[in-house]
This record gives structure tokens, C-alpha cells and sequence, in this order.
């Protein structure tokens, strides 16, 4: 699950070892400054592509994980 506070926990932890301020992490994620506080304070309604591009940013992966991944995965039609 994506658990907003554990969200907000990882990226201010990212941003802070990398030595970047809000507003620089911001500008090399190309989001506003406004999206990296919402996002560091939990914010649950932020949308995919900010969040995204945010992880990206701080080179976090996100994993897509379900008993059905592998039928997934194997299946032509999906």
C-alpha cells in the first residue's frame, strides 16, 4: 500500500542525504516547490505524475507487486 506518511518519511529522507533543499529538489524534479511540501507532509491527493517525477528525481523505484503479477507478466493479452 502506499502509505502517504511513509511516502513523506522516504522522499525528506532522500532529499536531506542528497544535500538538496525543497526548492532545488523542486526544480530538478521540474514540479513546484508547493508539490515537494505537500508530498513531505503526507499529503494524500498529490497526483501520480508530481509524485513520479519527484521519485525520480531522488532515483527511488517504485515496484508493482500482486499474487496475480506473474500471470500478469505472462499473459498476451495485457
Amino acid at each position: 500500500m502506499l502509505d502517504p506518511t511513509l511516502i513523506a518519511r522516504m522522499t525528506r529522507f532522500h532529499r536531506k542525504r542528497a544535500g538538496l533543499s525543497r526548492i532545488q529538489l523542486a526544480q530538478l524534479a521540474g514540479i513546484g516547490k508547493t508539490a515537494v511540501f505537500d508530498i513531505e507532509n503526507g499529503k494524500s491527493t498529490v497526483r501520480l505524475a508530481t509524485l513520479r517525477a519527484l521519485l525520480n528525481s531522488l532515483n527511488i523505484s517504485v515496484r508493482w507487486e500482486s499474487p496475480l503479477m506473474p500471470e500478469f507478466q505472462e499473459a498476451d493479452d495485457a
